[in-house]
């Protein structure tokens, strides 16, 4: 399959390239952060006009999307960029797609929803966004899905291994646990933690069956974010110790956290056919990558 990934050096868009092109012919789109990468790479500034007509000049049977304005203190401080990369740029890609008859995966966010749900949340249920992060990712589900109906919508909550090395919720709690620092780890933000290299393998799984429309594609376990650094320190056989356990109520973020955010799979495991890969089985993978010298790896893809 020809593909084409946007936000190629992103904690998604890069594992997801490395890990396709073993199998598939892949292209990825990139402002000017990589190089040397084992795939090709498209130069562009996907809000420059004409750009997303000429990323797609390459003929993609399959687009994933996963370009996006992701920092939501960012989104805060910014919310123009945001509306413009977050809800905008998805709208007219998903439209280009259809017009060429390409296959179009919009990644979206389990951050759509407020967090007052007391059990899990299911695709019929209705999102309210808290801040300009949330509110501007659903936009762009919104604005998707109304043009491009064959399109998938995927809400997604991912760790792993990044460029910078400091794009993952488990890089944190590796970074500062190994150098002994203490660091806090919130109680009350309910999360479906999946590896990034998982849900990358199950996004292709889903276009390769063809499915389209709203899919939560999250990890099958609902955590704490402190349950996650006690597992994390676990496994690296760090100090769970200096995990302080807090609400994220009383933390010094900008913008608004949901509590809750506890996805159903159930639709995406029927649709699939099997269940999707446990915590366990993503955490054991992350630590194998760690003593395989994976994170040098992806950071030597890393423009200096």
């Amino acid at each position: 399959m020809r593909l084409l990934i946007t936000g190629a050096s992103g904690l998604l868009g890069l594992n997801l390239a490395l890990d396709a092109g073993q199998s598939h012919d892949v292209t990825g789109v990139d402002r000017s952060t990589l190089k040397t990468v084992p795939f090709k790479v498209i130069k562009a500034d996907l809000l420059d006009p004409q750009a997303v007509g000429r990323v797609l000049e390459s003929k993609p049977e399959a687009v994933i999307h996963c370009a996006a304005l992701a920092n939501v203190d960012a989104c805060e401080s910014d919310p123009e960029l945001a509306r413009r990369m977050n809800a905008e740029l998805p709208y007219e890609l998903a439209d280009a797609c259809l017009r060429r008859k390409i296959r179009l995966v919009h990644i979206s966010t389990d951050a759509v929803f407020d967090g007052q749900m007391e059990s899990y949340y299911t695709e019929s249920d209705r999102p309210n966004p808290l801040g300009v992060y949330a509110q501007t990712k659903y936009a762009g589900e919104q604005a998707v899905l109304q043009v491009n109906p064959l399109a998938i919508v995927a809400r997604v909550n991912f760790y792993g291994w990044s460029l910078s090395g400091r794009r993952s919720l488990a890089e944190f709690f590796v970074n500062n646990l190994s150098a002994g620092k203490t660091v806090n780890g919130f109680t009350d933000v309910i999360f479906c933690p999946m590896l990034v290299n998982h849900l990358g393998g199950v996004l292709l799984e889903m276009i390769e069956k063809g499915l389209h429309g709203l899919y939560h594609v999250v990890g099958p376990e609902a955590m704490s974010k402190y349950q996650f650094g006690v597992e994390i320190a676990r496994k690296f056989g760090l100090k769970e110790s200096l995990i302080s356990p807090q609400s994220v109520d009383k933390s010094s973020l900008t913008a608004r956290r949901s509590h809750n955010l506890w996805l159903s799979i159930h639709k995406l495991s029927t649709d699939l056919g099997h269940p999707l890969p446990i915590f366990s089985t993503g955490l054991q993978e992350f630590y194998t990558q760690y003593q395989r010298g994976y994170p040098q790896k992806i950071r030597s893809y890393q423009q200096p």
